[in-house]
C-alpha cells in the first residue's frame, strides 16, 4: 500500500494498494516504483525487503516503531482501519482471494475520488471510458487470475 501524505502532513492524498506474492523486495520494490515517482521521499517501517530503495532513485527514510508515541506509519494504518471497515461492512468479509484486486481497485477508485468537486465530470469520464474500452466478460477475468 502506498499513501501520498499532503503537504502540511496532516492530510491523506492518494493511494494505491496491490495485492503481493509475499513482503520481498522482488515484490515490493517495484510495486513502489510503479506508484511512487522517482526521487519522492519513500517512508517504510525497517523491512529488509524496502533497503533497495535508495539505489532505486528515491529517498528512503525508514520510521521504527519506537520513534513515535503512537504508530510509525499512522497515514498508513488509517487507510488500512478503512478498508478493513469497509470490507467488512460493505461485503460482509466475503471477499474471495481470486477476486481480491478488484475489491481493492474499487477501494482506491473510491477513496482517491471522495473530495471530488465535480461529481458529473467523472461520471462522464466513466461514460467515455466505458465506451472506448473493449467489453471484457467474467470468464476472462477469472482466466487473468489464475
Amino acid at each position: 500500500m502506498a499513501v501520498e501524505i499532503k503537504e502540511n502532513g496532516r492530510g491523506l492524498g492518494r493511494i494505491r494498494i496491490r495485492h503481493i506474492l509475499d513482503f520481498s523486495a522482488l515484490s515490493l520494490v517495484p510495486f513502489v516504483m510503479d506508484h511512487v515517482e522517482q526521487g519522492a521521499i519513500v517512508e517504510t517501517d525497517g523491512w529488509r525487503g524496502y533497503n533497495s530503495l535508495g539505489e532505486k532513485g528515491f529517498q528512503h527514510v525508514v520510521i521504527r516503531a519506537n520513534s513515535s508515541p503512537e504508530t510509525p506509519l499512522p497515514h498508513v494504518n488509517r487507510v488500512v482501519s478503512l478498508l478493513k471497515r469497509w470490507l467488512l461492512g460493505t461485503h460482509q468479509g466475503r471477499v474471495s482471494l481470486k477476486h481480491l484486486q478488484q475489491y481493492l481497485d474499487e477501494f482506491v477508485f473510491r477513496h482517491n475520488r471522495r473530495k471530488s468537486k465535480d461529481v458529473g465530470l467523472l461520471f462522464q469520464r466513466m461514460l467515455k471510458q466505458s465506451s472506448e474500452t473493449n467489453s471484457i466478460t467474467y470468464r476472462e477475468i477469472v482466466k487473468k487470475l489464475t
